[in-house]
């Protein structure tokens, strides 16, 4: 009878730069439908100042999104010990981290998608995609 499996670990740079393959793909179609484009008119008060504050607010969620995401990559570096991402619920910082993560994500996706579907160029379908894009 085998004992209990060691679990595999995996560098935090391999973890990093597996995620950082998202991006160039998803920077290349965002750019390509023009999300950018319209985000940046909409956060300098081109399509409305209700549409800016919504820009704004998606643009602080968002980066919010990513500072929680590179401390979660970071954690071990800065805390000296390898995170057991499977058991995050018992870790009470990982546990607080992956819950703020989450709810930047969300709200600021839909934040995104509300805002540059109401008040730009884009309409909601072209909105969802670079949403989606933009997110992942």
């Amino acid at each position: 009878m085998a004992g209990p499996e060691t679990p595999k670990r995996i560098a935090w740079a391999a973890r990093a730069a597996r995620q950082l393959k998202l991006i160039l793909p998803g920077g290349l179609l965002t750019y390509y439908i023009g999300v950018l484009e319209e985000f940046w008119r909409t956060i300098h008060g081109l399509n409305g100042p209700l549409g800016r504050t919504g820009a704004l607010g998606a643009g602080g969620l968002g980066l919010t999104t990513v500072i929680l995401f590179f401390y979660i990559l970071l954690m071990p570096i800065l805390t000296g010990e390898e995170s057991d991402f499977r058991v995050w619920r018992q870790t009470p910082t990982l546990s607080a981290v992956i819950h703020l993560l989450t709810a930047s994500i969300v709200i600021g996706w839909l934040l995104a998608v509300t805002t540059l579907g109401q008040w730009s160029n884009l309409g909601y379908i072209r909105a969802i995609i670079g949403g989606m894009v933009h997110r992942c």
